[in-house]
């Protein structure tokens, strides 16, 4: 089983993204820019176009791991909802449905006793998901995340 999850072990890396597929493209862009500068002006067109599309499968990687954490948030976001509604009153649910998407992520991590608290602290303080992590006592682990 995993260490317990809390603030300052709760970030996550994807290996695949992190250590292999983005590394081994900055390397195809960094070798892509030498060569273009060791045969120039050999075949401009080509070594131009290899940088080129160097960035673009840099941005791709980076498109699709976005997407991967827009979903992941909007259903965390909705998970959230779903886990207030069963907790709290309708008259509570009213105070806090000012909360922004990343409060509400962030309070993903807050125990069901506390939740309510934070919640409410966090509407009416305008606190950022750092705070909001950072007040957690009873942390919540999260080890499911994309």
């Amino acid at each position: 089983m995993p260490e317990p999850q809390s603030y300052k072990n709760h970030t996550r890396f994807d290996p695949l993204v992190h250590f292999t597929t983005m590394p081994l493209l900055l390397i195809n862009l960094i070798l892509s820019i030498v060569e273009t500068v060791r045969h120039w002006p050999h075949d401009p067109i080509l070594h131009l176009w290899w940088i080129v599309m160097s960035l673009v499968f840099i941005l791709m990687n980076m498109a699709a791991r976005m997407a991967a954490l827009r979903a992941q948030n909007r259903v965390i976001r909705l998970e959230e909802k779903i886990r207030m509604a069963t907790l709290f009153t309708p008259e509570e649910l009213v105070e806090l449905e000012s909360l922004t998407m990343q409060q509400l992520i962030a309070l993903r991590f807050a125990s069901n006793p506390e939740l309510l608290g934070l919640a409410r602290r966090a509407v009416r303080e305008k606190l950022e998901p750092k705070q909001i992590k950072e007040a957690i006592v009873s942390w919540r682990p999260d080890y499911d995340r994309v």
